[in-house]
């Protein structure tokens, strides 16, 4: 990895920019955190744009509107080298604030909100040249009391950081450690890749690379599941029934990038998945023979040999939208005789 400490500093002043987030403070480290003509993936509806002005307009400022005291609360901040050479930031959090507006048509709550982030930069000569970015829209769903789609498998909860308590602590990591947690993961991509054209689940050997008590943390929509039995039977078995001939990560057309950082791993791709819904249908959408592709930003924590906890958002507002479901659309259909405004809250002195 070259210049991660330089690299961690730039993450740093960027986050630390958007804790009490300031709107010209905020601005002025995007603008000077990216080229101006960057590429922005940004999950849907948002889609793609280009430069950290347009980030900051189409994004970020709407966020502030319904959380006026926003702040941002990573949880992992990882760097490491592709191998294709590429550099790359992974950040992983929350953004939390009173939630007092509507947002995309979410209907505030006039409480503590969160949002969980997984965040990718591709940075070259110490600027960021590319982002990829999931906002769990879905976890805002839930709380508001406004859920358009099918129930969750897993538990809905808030996701915590790592049980380590070391996502922002890059002391200690070296890189033996890295190549031996990216050897893990690989591994088991590379296993979990052979079922079922080579065999049944047996074939993917999860007992030798899964901590027989690992945390898989789901976006909204699927769910956290604890333990290998919770992992297979609330997100695995689902996924892999609807979408046998599931390609990404070690297989397929589509590019993924990874990197070790200690004992951290992370994958990220725009898409990076490819696969057709057959089988009995996903997320409670009926199967259609339809081919689609699916963008995921994971980091794993590798503790040992095992996989100990697994954080995993995909963009499934974008995997509806191929299915021909608009999301948003049914949100607004359901909460139409909702009153929605901004909520004034008395700041409760005299």
């Amino acid at each position: 990895m070259k210049n991660a400490k330089a690299l961690r500093a730039q993450i740093a002043t960027l986050s630390l920019a958007m804790t009490d987030f300031d709107p010209d403070s905020v601005l002025s480290v995007l603008r000077n955190f990216m080229v101006p003509d960057a590429t922005v993936h940004l999950c849907h509806p948002f889609g793609d744009i280009v430069g950290p002005q347009a980030l900051y307009d189409l994004a970020y400022a709407p966020l502030l509107i319904a959380f006026p005291d926003l702040e941002r609360r990573d949880w992992i901040i990882s760097t490491g080298t592709d191998a294709d050479g590429a550099d790359w930031i992974g950040c992983g959090g929350h953004y939390v604030g009173t939630f007092v507006s509507p947002f995309l048509d979410i209907p505030p709550t006039g409480h503590l909100a969160h949002m969980r982030f997984h965040e990718f930069y591709r940075v070259v000569d110490g600027k960021a040249v590319e982002m990829q970015a999931i906002w769990d829209f879905p976890e805002l769903m839930l709380q508001a009391g406004a859920w358009p789609m099918s129930p969750s498998l897993g538990r809905e909860m808030f996701i915590p950081g790592p049980a380590a308590q070391d996502g922002l602590k890059p002391d200690g990591r070296n890189a033996e450690q890295s190549a031996h947690s990216l050897s893990v993961v690989m591994g088991m991509l590379t296993n979990l890749s052979r079922h079922p054209v080579e065999g049944g689940p047996e074939i993917m050997k999860a007992e030798k690379y899964w901590h027989p008590q690992v945390n898989w943390y789901g976006p909204a929509g699927i769910g956290t599941a604890r333990g290998l039995a919770g992992f297979r039977n609330w997100h695995q078995i689902p996924f892999l029934n609807a979408l046998p001939d599931r390609r990404g990560g070690t297989t397929g057309s589509l590019r993924c990038h990874f990197y070790g950082d200690g004992p951290y791993v992370v994958a990220t791709g725009w898409p990076n998945m490819q696969m057709t819904v057959s089988g009995d249908g996903w997320l409670g959408i009926a199967p259609a023979g339809q081919e689609i592709t699916m963008r995921s930003l994971d980091f794993w924590r590798v503790e040992g040999d095992l996989i100990r906890e697994n954080w995993v958002l995909v963009d499934l507002l974008d995997v509806y939208a191929q299915l021909g479901v608009d999301v948003f659309a049914r949100l607004r259909e359901f909460n139409k005789a909702r009153l929605v405004g901004r909520i004034e809250i008395d700041k409760g002195m005299p």
